[in-house]
């Protein structure tokens, strides 16, 4: 099963394809998409929104694993964060892939055993679950790899793709 992880945000939207086939991980093209910034709003998200599609029809995923909104203090992050998801949900929608969402704490237990796991945590077990030589980066990229994994560790999945490609 190929997994698209997806970390967004307006400016940085990260992204990890992690590949499970027989109880193995491994990673695939990962990187970050980046929009500038004192861009007008609707360009930047067109542009995300391009760069997603085309990471779709490129890699193919069987599905696509992003984390829930979840934001602490600042609203308008907060907001752009949702809006960069929108985009990362049409285009996948575009595309005919179907999208699990996971909340932060679901992805910190299935990649860490640990719900309360700090970033280097993630990045540590992240790094040794997909036999990575150097830690993942930047954090975008880390987070992308962390819910794919996640995606691949919940079993959920595995139905899911099958029956959204017949």
């Amino acid at each position: 099963m190929r997994i698209l992880g997806i970390d967004p945000g307006l400016g940085r939207t990260g992204y990890a394809l992690v590949v499970a086939e027989g109880g193995r991980l491994a990673a695939g093209p990962a990187g970050v998409f980046e929009t500038p910034p004192g861009v007008e709003m609707g360009a930047r998200l067109l542009d995300l929104y391009r760069q997603v599609g085309a990471l779709l029809r490129a890699e193919r995923p069987d599905v696509v694993a992003m984390e829930e909104l979840f934001f602490n203090r600042n609203i308008t992050t907060g907001i752009r964060v949702a809006q960069a998801r929108g985009v990362c949900f049409l285009a996948a929608a575009e595309a005919g892939i179907p999208v699990a969402e996971y909340n932060p704490q679901h992805v910190k237990v299935a990649v860490t055993g640990y719900g309360s796991a700090t970033k280097r945590q993630v990045i540590y077990m992240v790094r040794s679950l997909l036999r990575l030589q150097t830690n993942p980066s930047p954090d975008d990229v880390a987070d992308a790899m962390a819910v794919a994994i996640c995606h691949a560790h919940s079993g959920r999945g595995w139905n899911t793709a099958r029956e959204a490609r017949r």
